[in-house]
């Protein structure tokens, strides 16, 4: 079980979570967002701590955002994968591929989010059936991401793809029980955020700490 922290901020916040070895970190790349990063801080800051990372994944999130963007993010930021929580479309996903593809440039791995609701038709995800290495199932809400509610889970039985997903939507500290239940193959991992926080962008360590080791016993 992959366990991804999103919406991290600020560089000791930073590195209290990386002391707890999750496997992937989220950082939002969205400007509208209350856990938008600075930009030029953190870059410098993670050429700085390089070493603090090890195995652990790097995610940037976007929001319907301009490839150069993307591209010049996955190099600053060494980003290990984009997450597009936006209406991407799979062409835009292959026109970055084709800039990876045909240059010298840092690459990474896709992971595309879909905003989920009873009514989801999971029928939506087909079209990205090779182009990412996950889907991020979120509730669906009016901001991206972030909103601390959940869906129903119950839902995901009807997901039939190949590509294995990360689960998300206000996933909180008393939810470990809950996720070790769910008999889902394609369930790879959570994506925990906003029910961990003290405020946007900065995680109470205690619970994100408790979490995880509960979550990997």
């Amino acid at each position: 079980m992959k366990i991804k922290v999103c919406g991290l901020k600020e560089p000791e916040n930073i590195k209290g979570v990386l002391k707890f070895a999750p496997d992937m970190v989220g950082f939002i790349l969205y400007r509208k967002s209350p856990r938008m990063v600075e930009e030029k801080k953190l870059s410098k800051w993670m050429d700085q701590n390089e070493a603090l990372f090890g195995e652990i994944k790097r995610v940037g999130v976007f929001v319907d955002a301009k490839i150069d963007y993307v591209l010049n993010a996955v190099h600053d930021f060494k980003l290990d994968f984009v997450q597009l929580h936006g209406t991407e479309s799979p062409e835009y996903c292959r026109e970055i591929q084709d800039y990876w593809n045909f240059s010298s440039i840092r690459r990474a791995e896709f992971i595309k989010a879909f905003q989920v609701e009873e009514a989801f038709d999971f029928s939506d995800t087909r079209a990205y059936e090779g182009l990412c290495t996950y889907f991020l199932f979120d509730t669906k809400s009016e901001v991206r991401g972030g909103s601390g509610h959940k869906f129903d889970w119950a839902v995901l039985e009807r997901y039939k793809g190949l590509t294995p997903f990360l689960l998300s939507g206000g996933i909180g500290p008393e939810d470990v029980e809950a996720i070790g239940k769910l008999a889902i193959p394609q369930l790879a991992g959570v994506d925990i955020n906003s029910r961990f926080e003290l405020e946007p962008g900065i995680k109470d360590l205690n619970i994100v700490e408790t979490f995880i080791q509960k979550l990997r016993k």
